[in-house]
């Protein structure tokens, strides 16, 4: 056979010769190592072959090229010689019977952030029927798609604990961050843990929210917070920080608001810091049990203000009632629940025409009977809406407040869409200042994502009387007028009773004329103010001119009698006034093809 040469590959210096001459390796055994640019490369023998001699020696410097040794090509060496070759060459031998340092260095420090690593604390939280920040992100990613940022560090108090003792103690610094996927779409999470330092937000914990809130803005992704904890941690060291004030954290979230959508969830207590950032989302979760509060008890008796336990400042269900709540859950597992429903409805995603409820609704001939004959009967509004969007899509916001008008997310054929609906139960439907400032809010966030309206009205207006005024609804009703001046996303309205008044043209967008279509059910019935009221008022001499008694009260009668005629829908679409009146039981077939051609 012919004999053939080694080329050096590249200019270096030979650190070791790792086989001697006249021995037999096989393809792909070590020969040599080179050393180039504080680089070591290892060459292997490029076939079966035997080693005739060496051309250089370790230690000498060899250019690109340049002959290393001669070789010639024989069959597979013998055992002996490969066991031989390997053992000279040091590889090839049996695999380690551990994992390498570096690799087993790092699995112990990634072994320290699960909850498995503090059990006294994860059981300490399961006692109070609490879940750990790393459950309540399971229970809300999809499975395996979370990708931890800053997982490895801890709190900046190396001044103080150990760094052992910090790693153990403080893993993440107190906040789980990353990014993640719900229903295949990623998103940012970030959670804090409740059982390292109470939640506090501290020096790392701060940097890296920092971070996430950068990606989150740079790829326009949703962010969820969990965002129990008790604000601002003053025990931190390793930084020379008098008050903090100038982190970015809170403007940089508060400056996301806009421009993607941002969840809110809150677990038993969630004050200051973390509150300030909870307070900037679009929709606001929390547990019934939650207390959330700009100050907690410690920053009350600080400010001379007196001494409270937790419990007392800030009760979620007091909260939804002055309206600072979207929506009250059992726990954290329907919080997650919830999350993820309304993440793809923030985000305006239909679902895929194959997935479960997609297009299943009750039956819809019930609607035709939903509103009484009656025409001062009162009717619960919640079984017209479960009835005709989506099964089991509805989710109201905001229901422990402004109660006479109902906002909800919804689907309509796997369709996000946002519902607003009068309740006639509350205040007659009557438009007043805290229903105003939720309409106002609600309509922002749905034109802010993008999801078309709807809105069921039976509205006898805005509220009245001096009670009504001295709330200050003047300026909540303004504000509800330029909310939906400003709408340009679709907007289906349907007249279900009555439409009367500045309160109806309201839920109608500002106009009859404003929505895409505006639609009546045969029971409505239109007017510039409540029927009976214009009747009084318009035929005030008429009436007082009778005495009191039946003979007055069937003048009344018949003039009202004129007035309802007059503004049924039949005769305000006769006048285009409005665009159609339909069959109750085709409404969801007139707004799935109205909406799904927009």
């Amino acid at each position: 056979m012919s004999k053939q040469t080694l080329e050096a590959p590249m200019t270096a210096q030979v650190l070791a010769c790792l086989a001697a001459a006249g021995q037999a390796l096989a393809k792909g055994q070590p020969l040599l190592v080179l050393e180039a640019m504080k680089m070591e490369h290892e060459l292997p023998a490029p076939a079966d072959l035997e080693l005739l001699e060496w051309l250089v020696a370790a230690g000498d410097w060899v250019r690109e090229g340049e002959p290393l040794l001669r070789w010639r090509a024989q069959a597979q060496p013998a055992a002996a010689d490969t066991a031989e070759a390997t053992e000279t060459a040091g590889v090839g031998a049996p695999a380690m019977a551990g994992p390498r340092a570096d690799l087993q260095a790092w699995r112990e420090r990634e072994a320290l952030l699960a909850d498995a690593a503090r059990p006294e604390a994860i059981a300490r939280r399961h006692a109070q029927g609490l879940r750990s920040a790393r459950e309540n992100l399971a229970a809300l990613c999809d499975p395996g798609s979370l990708r931890e940022y800053g997982g490895l560090a801890f709190a900046a108090q190396t001044a103080r604990r150990p760094v052992h003792e910090l790693r153990a103690q403080t893993p993440a610094d107190g906040i789980v961050t990353g990014l993640a996927e719900v229903q295949g779409r990623p998103l940012v999470v970030l959670a804090y843990d409740a059982t390292v330092l109470a939640g506090t937000q501290g020096l790392r914990n701060h940097q890296k929210t920092d971070r996430m809130l950068q990606i989150a803005a740079e790829r326009r992704l949703p962010v969820v917070l969990f965002a129990e904890g008790g604000g601002g941690r003053p025990g931190d060291t390793d930084m020379p920080v008098v008050a903090g004030l100038h982190v970015p954290t809170f403007a940089s979230f508060a400056r996301l608001a806009g421009q993607v959508p941002l969840i809110g969830i809150a677990a038993a207590r969630c004050f200051a810091g973390n509150a300030a950032l909870l307070a900037c989302c679009d929709l606001l979760l929390a547990t019934r049990s939650a207390n959330i509060g700009l100050g907690g008890p410690a920053m009350i008796e600080g400010g001379g203000l007196g001494r409270y336990a937790p419990e007392q400042v800030g009760p979620a269900p007091q909260l939804a009632a002055a309206g600072a709540l979207d929506l009250l859950v059992a726990d954290e597992a329907e919080a997650a629940a919830c999350a993820r429903q309304l993440l793809g409805w923030l985000q305006g995603r239909a679902l895929p025409a194959q997935a479960a409820q997609v297009g299943e609704a009750a039956d819809q001939l019930t609607l035709r009977a939903a509103v009484p004959e009656n025409r001062v009967r009162g009717y619960a509004i919640r079984p017209i809406l479960e009835t005709l969007f989506d099964r089991a899509s509805l989710i109201e916001l905001g229901a422990g407040h402004g109660a006479s008008v109902r906002t909800a997310a919804a689907r309509l054929d796997g369709r996000p869409v946002g519902v607003i609906a009068s309740d006639c139960s509350q205040l007659g439907g009557a438009v007043d200042g805290a229903a105003a400032r939720k309409l106002a809010r609600f309509l922002r966030l749905c034109q802010r994502q993008g999801l078309p309206l709807v809105a069921l009205i039976d509205c006898p207006g805005f509220m009245v009387g001096p009670e009504a005024e001295a709330s200050g609804q003047l300026r909540d009703v303004g504000e509800l007028f330029q909310a939906a001046a400003a709408l340009d996303v679709p907007l289906v309205s349907v007249v279900l009773r009555r439409a009367y008044g500045l309160g109806a043209m309201a839920l109608a967008g500002g106009s009859l004329h404003r929505p895409l279509a505006s639609l009546a059910w045969p029971s409505a019935e239109f007017g510039a103010m409540g029927l009976e009221g214009a009747v009084r008022l318009g035929y005030r001499k008429e009436l007082q001119a009778l005495p009191e008694g039946a003979e007055r009260e069937a003048l009344f009668e018949r003039l009202l009698a004129q007035q309802v005629e007059r503004g049924r829908a039949l005769h305000m679409a006769e006048m285009l006034e409005i665009d159609a009146v339909i069959d109750p039981a085709e409404t969801r077939a007139w707004l799935s093809q109205l909406l799904g051609k927009t």
